[in-house]
């Protein structure tokens, strides 16, 4: 374990979810010097470092106690703790929150001539992935036997060239399976992004900081999933307008100057607000709806 004071989160070097860790940190309102060559960089206005490593060392660090944080997909974190475990190694870990960016799913896919009649007909096929642990855990689950190759990238080649009769991998849109002739039959496993924290209880002066990034943290993803709604409504229809508005928080009701017959209705909204309501709420006397993404919120 570090005795250091600072706060210690891993992210991902480069990939996937690098962009978006960064992005949500910055909008945490760290200061953070990063730096291609740079594994380690200091944030200046608060007391944590980010330590930038492979994804798939993640989890390891955050269980082992080197990271007190770590911000990782769930498919990453899930076979290493099922290998962890496998091996009678240490795998507690406490999941802080779930993110709302890094969202794929880990599919069994075929070629496109395969005749696929159900997860019966899998049975005693061999599959190329970098996913043994899940992909072991589905068939074991759903009463098959696989085989498994290790493949760290091409994977969707595998089949093309007699490595596995199929592959299990990452499936963002699909695209990728088509281009190679495969198709998507079984999906085992529904990944986003995850903040991991140590079972190691942490120190004071890291718990301070903590209590500070976190709220920060959920800020910026409820903002995320929020809108903010303003319109103007006839006062005598305020129960129909705020039974319309999606979420569960309670409409703001403004009186308008020089205006009798109508109010200034404000909402935050944590649900999707689809062009059909606002039809409706035009429908029923409303005007000057605005919709609009919400940057911060505590």
């Amino acid at each position: 374990m570090t005795s250091t004071t600072r706060l210690r989160i891993a992210m991902q070097k480069s990939g996937r979810l690098s962009d978006d860790t960064q992005n949500l940190l910055k909008r945490c309102g760290l200061k953070i010097n990063l730096t291609d060559r740079r594994l380690l960089a200091h944030v200046s206005n608060m007391p944590i470092d980010i330590m930038r490593v492979r994804s798939s060392d993640i989890p390891g660090l955050v269980m082992d106690g080197v990271c007190d944080l770590g911000i990782v997909g769930d498919n990453t974190l899930e076979e290493t703790a099922l290998e962890r475990q496998m091996m009678n190694i240490n795998a507690d870990y406490v999941r802080t929150t779930s993110l709302n960016f890094g969202g794929c799913r880990l599919s069994l896919a075929m070629p496109e001539e395969f005749n696929y009649r159900g997860i019966k007909s899998l049975d005693g096929l061999r599959f190329a992935t970098t996913y043994p642990q899940l992909l072991q855990r589905y068939a074991r689950e759903n009463g098959i036997t696989v085989e498994f190759c290790m493949l760290k990238g091409s994977v969707e080649v595998a089949p093309r060239v007699g490595l596995a009769d199929g592959i299990c991998d990452l499936v963002s849109t699909g695209a990728t399976l088509e281009a190679n002739g495969l198709k998507e039959v079984e999906v085992i496993f529904k990944s986003k992004a995850s903040l991991i924290q140590t079972a190691t209880p942490l120190c004071p002066e890291k718990q301070k900081t903590l209590d500070t990034l976190l709220p920060r943290i959920q800020g910026v993803m409820k903002a995320k999933e929020s809108k903010y709604i303003m319109l103007h409504a006839p006062k005598d229809k305020i129960a129909e307008v705020s039974s319309l508005m999606p979420g569960k928080e309670t409409p703001t009701i403004l009186p308008l100057a020089g205006r009798d017959d109508l109010v200034a209705v404000h909402v935050v909204a944590t649900e999707t607000f689809f062009w059909e309501t606002m039809e409706s709420l035009k429908a029923l006397g409303c005007n000057s709806i605005l919709v609009m993404p919400i940057e911060k919120t505590l």
